[in-house]
């Protein structure tokens, strides 16, 4: 059976993770710290604070805005749950938006719904696509004058939601670490960019994520590092890193804050990660990618993915092949013929509106269409650093063997 996703563990990783495991000390320490460090320095960014998940990130990201109950926001239909979840974490509304046929989220959408109660953004990268994050921004700018901040939202009398004047825009960059807009790394486009290093993406720490911070003036990065930091530690003003100074014990509590630091065995892995990321690990999923297109191109069955538009390009992160005449029937047909050929395939993403919990809450497929039909013709092929060519190939071939037999 060919796996979907596995991830890349070789020696060279688990060299890594033993002198991590050697040098005591597994928490947040010196290798969290590098890390940090390299992937500022990979996005082009000031600072980026590493955390244990893409979701407690952007969670504290909400929390840190003073996003809560009475408050909207925006995000796609088409996504995984975790990005309107954090928004019913802080008790607020997600408002969802149909998406344009590259599987992001539309523009003109997102303006239709901002009212005064907008006071955040998600735009989601999927597959490894960036969004088209310059015409959100502008949505975002152009809407500040509907954009009503609270007041006296954190214990230090700090007020971002006045600082900013506008929507947050917080991209979901889960999917799309390594990829560009304009010939720059995504992370220094939106105000924050969210990171996934979960075991299936393209560089993992097995579970983690990362924030890229973004913000314009007056905002300070260093101050903003400082406070997510200590966010993620409970509210505590030291991390153990620095607690563990000569004299350096004593520490307050500012805010009962969360847990959700990155360890430093996490960071071992991504360090190594990051050092073949370009010239080893993108490379590589490309050529896969590159290999799908030539086997589907020509084939009026099947529609390619979007791997590059204008100024974006994609990580290739996925590979979401479209049967435009299958229906959601025909195409889990498919996947389950596909499965008797013994290769995994997979589906990004089952929509907001059909999942039982948020059509509860009175969200309707019916208002995204286009959601819908990417959705309900979309497989996922597998991508990974050590699949062959020959897999590929046999990955094509049991495509379309399964496509034939379920339509003809």
């Amino acid at each position: 059976m060919i796996p979907f996703s596995p991830p890349r563990i070789d020696d060279r990783t688990i060299k890594a993770v033993e002198e991590a495991l050697r040098s005591g000390w597994i928490t947040t320490g010196p290798r969290t710290k590098e890390f940090e460090k390299r992937l500022a320095a990979y996005c082009g960014v000031d600072k980026v604070i590493a955390l244990n998940s893409w979701t407690n990130a952007c969670e504290l990201v909400l929390r840190w805005f003073g996003v809560g109950p009475g408050d909207e926001v925006i995000v796609p239909a088409y996504t995984y749950c975790a990005t309107a979840n954090i928004v019913m974490h802080v008790g607020a509304k997600p408002v969802l938006v149909d998406v344009l046929d590259d599987f992001t989220m539309d523009p003109l959408a997102v303006k239709r719904v901002l009212t005064n109660r907008t006071k955040a953004i998600i735009p989601v990268d999927i597959g490894g696509l960036p969004a088209n994050i310059k015409a959100i921004m502008r949505v975002a700018e152009e809407g500040c004058n509907l954009f009503t901040p609270k007041v006296n939202l954190r214990v230090d009398g700090s007020n971002p939601q006045m600082r900013l004047g506008r929507a947050l825009v917080i991209s979901d960059g889960a999917h799309s670490f390594g990829a560009s807009i304009g010939g720059k790394k995504v992370g220094a486009q939106a105000d924050i960019t969210g990171f996934s290093f979960h075991a299936v993406k393209n560089l993992t720490t097995a579970e983690g994520g990362a924030l890229a911070l973004n913000l314009p003036e007056p905002f300070q990065h260093e101050e903003l590092y400082r406070y997510f930091n200590t966010m993620s530690l409970h509210g505590q003003s030291k991390d153990a890193l620095a607690k563990n100074q000569p004299g350096a014990w004593r520490y307050d509590v500012a805010f009962p804050g969360w847990k959700c630091n990155m360890t430093d065995i996490q960071a071992a892995i991504g360090l190594v990660e990051l050092d073949r990321f370009d010239s080893d690990t993108t490379p590589r999923r490309k050529t896969i990618c590159e290999r799908y297109d030539a086997a589907f191109a020509g084939d009026g069955r099947f529609t390619t993915p979007t791997f590059r538009t204008g100024d974006r390009e994609s990580c290739y992160h996925l590979y979401m092949l479209r049967i435009p005449k299958a229906s959601e029937e025909q195409r889990d047909a498919i996947i389950t013929a596909i499965a008797k050929r013994d290769v995994s395939v997979n589906v990004h993403f089952i929509p907001l509106p059909k999942l039982s919990f948020y059509e509860g809450q009175g969200y309707r497929m019916a208002d995204h269409p286009n959601t819908y039909k990417l959705y309900s013709t979309e497989i996922s092929l597998p991508v990974y650093y050590d699949l062959t060519d020959a897999q590929v190939d046999q990955v094509t071939a049991a495509v379309k063997a399964a496509v034939n037999e379920v339509m003809g």
